[in-house]
């Protein structure tokens, strides 16, 4: 699951997973024909690509999740900070607040966290 990067469009067809598993691939397909316009075929190929990269599997037709959505996005989130700062987390925080200034709030939480680490 580390080298995977969902597009948006995977994204959206996992969230749907993570949002009614456990459920019948039978389900998936009807789910997907419904909300992403998709025909069974694309649905199992897609299900087939995100199994291989170890996010869902697919047993006597039951899908579920092997990652949860939370894991996925500190996988996700983690690559990016190695990436891109060379793994320097106050790097990353230093370019996200100039373009974005941070509320009182979101101080306050990042302290926290901070706090919390140390302890």
């Amino acid at each position: 699951m580390d080298d995977y990067k969902l597009g948006a469009v995977e994204r959206r067809f996992a969230d749907l997973i993570w949002e009614n598993e456990p459920l019948s691939s039978g389900e998936l397909v009807k789910l997907c024909e419904r909300e992403l316009q998709w025909k069974k075929s694309t649905t199992y190929t897609v299900l087939k690509k995100l199994c291989e990269k170890g996010l869902f599997q697919n047993e006597h037709g039951t899908v579920t999740a092997l990652v949860s959505p939370e894991e996925y996005d500190a996988a996700l989130s983690h690559k990016i900070v190695e990436e891109t700062f060379h793994g320097s987390l106050p790097a990353f925080l230093a370019a996200f607040s100039r373009r974005k200034k941070l509320s009182d709030e979101e101080v306050a939480q990042l302290q926290q966290l901070i706090d919390e680490s140390r302890g």
